[in-house]
């Protein structure tokens, strides 16, 4: 599995050769540091540690300060690790997007979706209300309903449907297409939507 840290910038959509339309998100993917090497000796399997983006020195601990000091590079705010990839490559050495991807290949893309706060019924399970009508009652179309039993067995059923928070939630959308690859720009053209919110912290992984 290769992969590469990257920053979401927002949506488009192109045409392909057939003429139709294709929704698209536009990835700044790298250029990523690699922080740090693991191999089978020391640390049990071959992994490579990836850092993306700068970070300020005073926001960052000592021990992580000695650890990009080591690698030769700036603080780095995200540090992933990929395992099982098949890039040679040594501490300190640079990862682009056109080391990793190219047009046509099929990714998972790992992102945090959008937070929403605390959400009710409606909005957070997509319930309709009482009927789509209020039904007599006074301001009761977006509320939950009966959530309990009888007086057996007297509880709330494990999973019950209420309101609480919504969003801001780890999610992997798998079997995406890489339309177009930009590496002079570090932009991939990746089809479909991926989860979070411009500007927020992307993984992309190749199948």
């Amino acid at each position: 599995m290769n992969g590469i840290i990257g920053k979401k910038l927002g949506m488009t959509s192109i045409f392909n050769e057939a003429g139709q339309q294709i929704a698209c998100t536009l990835v700044e993917a790298g250029p990523c540091v690699v922080t740090q090497v693991k191999d089978e000796e020391t640390d049990g399997y071959y992994a490579l540690q990836l850092g993306f983006e700068e970070a300020k020195a005073k926001n960052t601990s000592q021990p992580m300060a000695g650890h990009f000091e080591k690698a030769g590079t700036s603080p780095k705010r995200k540090l992933i690790e990929f395992r099982d990839t098949d890039l040679n490559k040594a501490i300190g050495d640079t990862v682009t997007v056109e080391d990793v991807f190219e047009e046509g290949d099929v990714v998972h893309a790992i992102g945090r979706t959008k937070g929403k706060g605390f959400q009710g019924v409606v909005k957070r399970h997509n319930f309709r209300g009482v009927g789509d009508a209020t039904h007599g009652q006074h301001n009761r179309q977006r509320a939950p309903g009966s959530i309990g039993q009888a007086s057996y067995p007297a509880q709330v059923s494990k999973g019950m449907r209420m309101a609480g928070r919504m969003g801001g939630t780890r999610v992997k959308v798998k079997n995406l297409k890489i339309v177009k690859v930009f590496p002079e720009k570090n932009l991939l053209v990746v089809s479909g939507a991926i989860p979070g919110h411009k500007g927020s912290t992307i993984i992309i992984e190749k199948k």
